[in-house]
């Protein structure tokens, strides 16, 4: 079982905005922009790195697996594992 998340949806897209925000405006190079917003808002740079790359990821700006996509992947194991299950019950 995954750890409760310590930060809500709202601060995730808030401090990503503002690192990209950084990055855009300020021309400061991306390692700099989040130790910047991570001193600002007390959130460790690499949980802010991250945020970003997912973020990107779902906007198809960098290679990846979206996590629309991983989530429905998670779900189906976990319906292929439970229906594995019963089967060896049934039998």
């Amino acid at each position: 079982m995954a750890a409760p998340r310590k930060y809500d949806g709202e601060t995730r897209a808030r401090a990503v905005g503002v690192v990209q925000d950084r990055v855009h405006e300020h021309q400061d190079s991306h390692v700099g922009a989040r130790r910047h917003v991570g001193e600002l808002l007390g959130i460790n740079p690499a949980t802010l790195r991250n945020w970003v790359e997912g973020d990107e990821v779902d906007a198809v700006q960098r290679p990846g697996t979206p996590a629309e996509v991983s989530e429905e992947l998670a779900a189906l194991r976990r319906e292929n594992a439970e229906l594995k299950r019963a089967s060896e019950i049934a039998k």
